[in-house]
């Protein structure tokens, strides 16, 4: 999900910051100098998301979790057309690595495994994650150097803190080791992550860019953050709701498509049920205090029957 931390050994407190690598090189002029300034704030904004808090923590259901996969492959998607139509365009081809970077394919896979071989028919791209998607696609179309942000945020963090997120997920839904739905996190095809990073950043720093266009990129990189933001707090809004779901059957789950309010069960949270479903009509009969006592007393005297049966 987030970008993050630079090495496992880093603590949570750091999980959307990762150093730059130290090289004699660089300049406080340099692209990637910039961009580390320059989104300071928006990574200390972004770590403290409570998605983000509870995620380090462990307390991350497989049903939201699966939402956030699904986010982040309308994202991807997004990002990686974008990419591909700009492959040649020396504005962003110097950071076009494909083999090593995509991770559309393995979200494909992430999906697959949670949602089974139809999972296309089953997701739906959030409002949140909508309104990325669409400023992605107007960058790439419209100002492909500021794709370079979008790039920059996304895959220096999965190359970072993604790999402690994957560890993370990993045991807090008891996943296959076999790396089974947490195939986003794995980069197959980088053998020195840390090397990879630099190699980015190198590049970064030799676009042939002005002065102005440096500082739009590092804003547009603001922007990626506040858009990732945004959706961590939709993620939220719904892993509240998710609070006292029976995870292994019990009450249906919100599956990530259209209005969370639409949905039955969810409604019910906010008090908006619709009068003519019966099973949310008993549900909320049974809330009520004095039924609660008649159930009750019920419930004793069936007790009292069974004693002096077996007597």
């Amino acid at each position: 999900m987030p970008s993050a931390l630079e090495s496992p050994e880093a603590g949570e407190e750091d999980i959307l910051r990762y150093e730059e690598v130290e090289d004699g090189a660089v300049s406080p002029m340099d692209l990637s100098e910039l961009l580390k300034e320059g989104t300071k704030e928006s990574h200390d904004r972004a770590e403290n998301t409570q998605f983000v808090k509870d995620f380090l923590k462990g307390r991350i259901k497989k049903e939201l979790f699966k939402l956030a996969t699904v986010a982040l492959y309308f994202t991807y998607s997004a990002l990686e057309e974008e990419m591909d139509r700009n492959k040649d365009n020396p504005v962003f081809a110097p950071l076009y690595f494909p083999v090593e970077l995509h991770r559309r394919e393995a979200l494909a896979k992430d999906l697959k495994y949670f949602c089974g071989e139809d999972w296309k028919e089953k997701i739906q791209c959030s409002e949140a994650t909508q309104q990325y998607v669409d400023r992605i696609h107007h960058v790439g179309q419209h100002e492909p150097e500021l794709l370079v942000a979008h790039a920059y945020t996304r895959y220096m963090g999965d190359l970072s803190g993604g790999q402690v997120l994957k560890k993370v997920a990993q045991r807090a839904l008891k996943l296959p080791s076999t790396e089974e739905g947490i195939q986003f996190y794995v980069f197959d095809n980088i053998s020195n992550a840390q090397q990879f990073k630099q190699l980015y950043r190198a590049r970064m720093n030799a676009l042939d860019l002005d002065k102005n266009t440096k500082e739009r990129i590092v804003e547009e990189a603001n922007k990626a953050f506040r858009f990732n933001m945004q959706v961590f707090d939709e993620l939220d809004k719904i892993g509240r709701s998710l609070a006292e779901e029976a995870q292994d059957g019990g009450f249906p789950v919100h599956d990530g498509k259209g209005d969370i309010r639409k949905c039955p069960y969810y409604a019910d949270k906010l008090g908006m049920a619709s009068p003519g479903c019966p099973i949310h009509a008993a549900v909320g009969l049974a809330r009520q205090p004095l039924v609660q006592l008649v159930l009750a007393a019920c419930l004793a005297m069936a007790a009292g029957v069974v004693a002096w049966y077996i007597l």
